[in-house]
């Protein structure tokens, strides 16, 4: 079935001369631009593309991919603003996506970046952006396990930390006391889950959380020294950059992995540094 504001995989059913019809299910016929088409579609086979509404408000395909699909949250880049409607966003496509003026938290210019949820509009049916994140975010207690491999995407900073999100779906905090440098909204990447509160709140980590965290650790500190000859210039007083940097963890993490490795006879402390037992 296809699916507006999501990629989809969809059958070529005819060519004409505006270019390819795809096989929309209800939705009918969908037109793939003949100058979008991707090398090797041919009719009766298959194509990846994604699906949204033109100015006239005619579901088109393209193959190009978004920054985010519907459903998703990225910060995207203003293009152009207009005073009566909204700002432009690029997310990847040659139709820029609208944020609307009655879905913008404050002003935009041209160049800043913000960040969106991307959303189905009820009023046109148009695909369209929305800043007021908090609406968006799924406020249902979680699954989680801790420990769990998870996509996080910085919204902005607290006393305590930032402010995250989950999965597309979730808020998070992740602690200031467990980064080596300062992050920015925006940011993305792969993060853990440090625990799941009884309010369902929940606590992200860079790090893998306990046991299973040390272990993968403590492989990447052996793997790093062996690379390096036996020896690595970190230690106690290296700065929490640097360390982070050379190995992707925090101090914290850090100090935590090599006293397991020292009590377990697998390395040496010394004073600038740390090297493999017998190197």
């Amino acid at each position: 079935m296809a699916i507006l504001g999501k990629l989809n995989r969809l059958r070529v059913v005819r060519g004409a001369p505006p270019g390819f019809y795809l096989d929309g299910g209800p939705h009918g016929e969908i037109l793939l631009p003949g100058s979008l088409i991707p090398a090797g579609a041919k009719i009766g086979g298959d194509v990846e593309v994604f699906l949204y509404r033109d100015s006239e408000d005619r579901l088109v395909a393209t193959p190009q991919k978004p920054l985010a699909q519907v459903g998703e949250f990225a910060a995207l880049r203003v293009v152009a603003v207009n005073p009566r409607i909204g700002v432009f966003l690029d997310w990847g496509l040659d139709k820029d996506l609208l944020l609307p003026l009655r879905e913008q938290t404050g002003p935009l210019r041209t160049g800043e970046r913000v960040i969106v949820h991307v959303m189905v509009d009820e009023r046109s049916q148009r695909i369209v952006a929305s800043a007021r994140l908090n609406r968006h975010l799924n406020l249902t207690p979680p699954a989680y396990a801790e420990g769990q491999a998870v996509h996080l995407l910085v919204t902005g900073e607290t006393p305590l930390g930032y402010n995250v999100i989950v999965e597309n779906a979730h808020p998070a905090l992740l602690y200031k006391s467990d980064l080596g440098q300062p992050l920015f909204p925006g940011a993305t990447f792969q993060g853990y889950i440090r625990r799941v509160r009884d309010d369902g709140k929940i606590d992200v980590a860079l790090d893998q959380a306990g046991h299973h965290r040390v272990v993968s650790l403590t492989d990447t500190i052996l793997e790093k020294l062996r690379a390096s000859g036996g020896r690595l210039p970190l230690h106690d007083g290296s700065s929490p950059e640097e360390i982070r940097a050379a190995l992707g963890m925090s101090k914290k993490a850090f100090k935590q992995a090599i006293g397991v490795l020292y009590k377990s006879r697998q390395l040496v402390i010394e004073q600038y540094g740390i090297r493999l037992a017998g190197a």
